[in-house]
């Protein structure tokens, strides 16, 4: 009796942990599907399922947290499939959709997207445990891939796709590539608070929002993308502006060994 008790717990158990990877299984696919579209010249049909596998990237670590069947292998299955979903897929659809006519320029600005993007998921995947999940060092690769993927969208709503000039599309791709590599501090929205608590005025903001997206959508994941892409380097400005300088002796530093811009001088700088 024990033992078909416990045989069930374990079924269960193996069960409850396949789920998480069958939505990032999901991820993958669609960001597989982004390429052969983006291949065949089905531009907006990879922007859509770019922005489908971001929407299953966020459901895998959702389920995963709340059934408490987070492992190693989850951690790095999911990071193989966000490099494929949102990093190749959406750096070989940009190329072809806009960069192509540079050439060599083009093709190096999507292998830097790719690249940044590694070493995003690497920085990452290292610093687990390490650091506070509040935040996010550098910008996330899905929010990075679904820019760029809202990008194609807003511009096919708007009839410029062959208009643009192909420089904006480069100098795009180039800044989001810094900034997945960049210390910068986004918010990851994984506080509590944020879902115990809600102002009533926060609520029918969000639900105007729904409205917008839907009524919208590539106008508004556009605008949504675009948002918190500089809501980054913006907080980031604010807080700095915030630190006021402490000048005590002649080279600068207070008495507790620290920089007047608050940074101590005695430690080497964190990764982060």
């Amino acid at each position: 009796m024990k033992r078909t008790k416990r045989f069930k717990k374990e079924k269960s158990r193996r069960g409850i942990y396949i789920l998480p990877n069958i939505f990032t299984s999901l991820n993958l696919f669609f960001g597989f599907y982004a390429v052969i579209a983006s291949v065949n010249g089905k531009f907006v049909a990879a922007a859509v399922a770019i922005i489908i596998g971001v929407m299953f990237d966020i459901m895998d670590g959702k389920i995963a947290r709340a059934t408490n069947t987070t492992s190693k292998f989850g951690i790095e299955y999911d990071s193989l499939a966000d490099l494929i979903s949102f990093g190749l897929a959406p750096g070989l659809m940009v190329y072809l959709w806009a960069l192509k006519p540079l050439g060599r320029i083009g093709w190096l600005a999507a292998f830097l997207f790719l690249a940044c993007g590694a070493l995003r998921l690497a920085r990452f995947n290292s610093q687990v445990g390490t650091i506070s999940s509040e935040h996010f060092v550098g910008l996330p690769i899905p929010a990075g891939a679904g820019m760029a993927a809202t990008t194609v969208l807003f511009c096919h709503k708007f009839g410029i796709e062959g208009k643009i000039n192909p420089i904006f599309i480069l100098v795009l791709l180039y800044i989001l590539s810094f900034l997945m590599v960049s210390t910068i501090k986004y918010n990851s929205f994984k506080k509590p608070e944020l879902f115990k608590k809600m102002n009533f005025n926060v609520l029918v903001a969000i639900i105007l929002i729904l409205i917008f997206i839907a009524a919208q959508p590539s106008i508004a994941l556009f605008m949504l993308g675009l948002a918190y892409t500089v809501s980054g380097p913006i907080l980031s400005v604010r807080h700095h502006r915030k630190i006021k300088p402490k000048v005590t002796g002649c080279n600068g530093a207070n008495e507790h060994g620290s920089s007047p811009f608050g940074h101590n001088i005695n430690k080497s700088t964190d990764i982060r």
